[in-house]
């Protein structure tokens, strides 16, 4: 597995992360034994981040989470993320503590590598630019000054000034950053064929502060399958995110990538989209969430598999086109 340093934090992490999140599922509706056996096996295969939230089946991810961990005598670089509820916005500071006191109890830790803002940033349902800088960042510096937490992140979903102007404040070390072949916009030209939002290459703003780059929904929350089939485990309804209009639209939009799996560029449209996201130039960590051991394996086959040839990356831009 290869391994990269998360930009400016210096923690090295693989290519390919372990999500603990609910639209898998496999952490928070999964069994016991089989959430051992996956995170045995990421580890085996040179996984070493793994990322929870305290939204994440309300507290079960890290309460899974932290049950599977102890038992496999485990300490992988781990990541957690807190949202300020609407009506918690008074006290955005005291908000941000108590989730994450909440959070260290579930996992059984006394720290956590990196802590996560979750909210979005910019818009109606989110935080503004100006709560984050103001009142979040001081209250998650306090935090990590407590030894709570070693690095800050954001979840980067919201509106395009709003996100420039929190990365160029240079208060977080990282970014989740919504990135898939059908949406490739925070690192690449957006897709001229998908109707998504434009985050206009935000990621060269983050990389001139030395943000390291986590990617998530690299797989259009399974559109980019090609099927519209929900394992049990996973969540069966799944808005999109930063992606198109519907999940049957991003599901209609992967399979015209389909000629390139006939053509033996990839295995499968999984293969492709995993490939596409894990090695694009400036991805720190793709996250990948699992309902199965057998996603999880596709995974890290995928990952094995190194990049997609060049001539591919631009036949999907004109396939999508």
């Amino acid at each position: 597995m290869q391994e990269r340093v998360l930009g400016r934090t210096g923690l090295r992490v693989s290519a390919l992360g372990y999500g603990a999140g609910a639209v898998g599922g496999l952490l928070v509706r999964g069994s016991p034994a089989e959430q051992e056996r996956s995170l045995a096996r990421a580890f085996e295969a040179g996984i070493t981040y793994v990322d929870t939230a305290a939204l994440y089946g309300n507290g079960e991810s890290e309460r899974n989470l932290g049950r599977a961990l102890k038992a496999l005598g485990a300490s992988p670089v781990l990541g957690t993320k807190a949202r300020v509820p609407a009506e918690a916005r008074g006290d955005i500071a005291g908000a941000l503590a108590a989730s994450l006191e909440a959070s260290l109890q579930r996992l059984g830790r006394d720290s956590v590598d990196l802590f996560q803002l979750h909210d979005e940033i910019g818009t109606a349902e989110g935080l503004t630019a100006a709560q984050v800088l103001d009142q979040a960042v001081p209250a998650l510096r306090r935090l990590r000054d407590q030894g709570k937490c070693r690095f800050l992140g954001i979840t980067a979903l919201g509106t395009v000034p709003a996100l420039r102007a929190v990365l160029e404040s240079g208060a977080f070390d990282t970014a989740q950053i919504p990135f898939n072949a059908l949406n490739p916009s925070w690192l690449a030209p957006a897709q001229a064929g998908v109707a998504a939002q434009d985050f206009a290459g935000l990621g060269q703003v983050a990389a001139a502060q030395g943000v390291g780059l986590i990617g998530i929904r690299i797989l259009a929350a399974g559109a980019l399958t090609g099927s519209a089939a929900r394992h049990p485990v996973a969540m069966q309804d799944v808005p999109p995110i930063a992606s198109g209009p519907s999940f049957a639209a991003d599901v209609a939009a992967a399979n015209r990538l389909a000629p390139l799996v006939a053509e033996g560029v990839a295995g499968s449209l999984a293969e492709l989209a995993l490939r596409y996201a894990i090695f694009a130039p400036g991805m720190g960590c793709a996250l990948i969430g699992t309902a199965s051991l057998g996603q999880l394996e596709e995974a890290i086959a995928a990952a094995g598999r190194g990049p997609l040839p060049p001539a591919a990356v631009e036949r999907i831009g004109a396939l999508l086109a």
